[in-house]
């Protein structure tokens, strides 16, 4: 099962703040908006998403079909293929892609502790 781009998704109580503390470690802004309060910041292959006031959790994120850079992969598992394969393995998902059709989608698992994992795919 090919998951793809990984990061994680953290939920900031001061962006501007954590933005600095991520800039003291080395991260970059790579995307998001400020003024929307959601950036997602890059050290090499590493990413980490701020997320200020939009969800009460940090969040384990895959993106199927993209690299580490958001371009888009030649090959890779569509995350509907990655829905039926957790299915058939009995695991429990709190959010289904809900039809049958390609491109953009998502779901959601919670590892035993209750940690969420977002599969989103973008293409």
């Amino acid at each position: 099962m090919k998951l793809g781009a990984f990061s994680i998704s953290l939920n900031v109580r001061d962006i501007n703040k954590s933005k600095d503390f991520y800039e003291n470690l080395g991260f970059e802004v790579f995307g998001g908006d400020l003024k929307m309060n959601y950036l997602i910041m890059k050290n090499g292959n590493a990413l980490i998403g701020l997320f200020q006031g939009m969800f009460d959790q940090n969040i384990l994120t895959f993106n199927p079909g993209w690299n580490e850079n958001a371009q888009k992969l030649s090959s890779f598992d569509d995350v509907r293929k990655i829905e039926a394969e957790l299915k058939s393995k009995n695991l429990k998902l709190e959010r289904e892609t809900g039809d049958d059709s390609t491109g953009p989608a998502s779901i959601v698992v919670l590892d035993p502790d209750g940690n969420q994992i977002l599969i989103d795919q973008h293409v």
